[in-house]
């Protein structure tokens, strides 16, 4: 899968802003401030992104499918890397991106989820 259509992906979901706060430059994806995925270049030749996943459901995920690891230089028990090399089907890896993203913003307060509602009207 093309990084930069994972990329528009995660800038089409409502309130996303990208950023790189870390010392190498890794594109990070965040809503309300929150980070819910981003495109790690630690293995320039083996693309993939980090994911955050429900803790009760994240090993299933990892048994089933190969190319779902624990996230790389992320907390194991809620992140998970996801290789891009053509294994998965697109539209599994945007229900992943959606997962992620919505398990970060129902973690965000109310006011803050309805500041970035009314922000996509």
């Amino acid at each position: 899968m093309d990084l930069q259509k994972v990329r528009d992906y995660f800038l089409s979901k409502p309130g996303t802003v990208e950023d790189t706060p870390f010392r190498i430059p890794v594109p990070v994806f965040k809503v309300g401030d929150k980070m819910f995925g981003l495109i790690n270049i630690h293995e320039p030749d083996k693309e993939s992104i980090n994911l955050k996943y429900p803790k009760d459901r994240i090993h299933d995920l990892r048994s089933v499918f190969a190319e779902i690891q624990p996230g790389y230089h992320m907390n194991k028990d809620n992140w998970n890397t996801v290789y891009l090399d053509g294994q998965l089907e697109e539209d599994f890896i945007f229900e992943l991106i959606d997962i992620s993203y919505d398990l970060v913003f129902k973690s965000l307060t109310k006011k803050k989820q309805k500041e970035i509602s009314e922000m996509d009207i």
